[in-house]
């Protein structure tokens, strides 16, 4: 069984002004350093992308990917991998709860499987610093207000 990583953050903003920053694939690339396209594919009844196209260049790692994406309720989503040129499997989620104040709790998880061999530890280490980034860069996002 694949062990996943996770973090958390907290924003100061309400929980549907956090998830419509994630929500908004085309502005991916504006704030998250290893996204340079998105494309949403497929939508549901709701509007909420089901299957977005992501090119992503994270130095040593270039990808052209397809995530699947579920919407549970208003605080939760969560993705795996359709399908890939350099990763396995890639399963993730961003779950939002409210902190008091207009402050949302933000934790991310994250399982990544690349194709070639790598160590565990590195595996992890490399989850960890996708974490770190991407919820830094959701938060700055999201506080700046555009």
């Amino acid at each position: 069984m694949a062990e996943h990583t996770s973090s958390s953050i907290t924003i100061e903003a309400a929980p549907a002004d956090v998830m419509g920053v994630i929500a908004d694939f085309a502005r991916y690339p504006d704030w998250t350093g290893e996204v340079k396209e998105a494309e949403v594919l497929a939508t549901d009844a709701q509007g909420r992308a089901e299957q977005v196209r992501l090119v992503m260049d994270a130095g040593a790692i270039k990808d052209d990917q397809v995530l699947g994406y579920t919407w549970t309720g208003e605080h939760e989503v969560s993705w795996t991998l359709v399908k890939s040129q350099m990763l396995r499997s890639l399963d993730g989620s961003y779950i939002l709860k409210p902190a008091g104040e207009g402050s949302t709790e933000v934790t991310y998880r994250l399982t990544v499987d690349v194709k070639i061999p790598m160590l565990g530890m590195i595996k992890r280490k490399a989850e960890k610093v996708i974490i770190d980034r991407a919820l830094a860069g959701l938060k700055k996002r999201v506080e700046s207000g555009k």
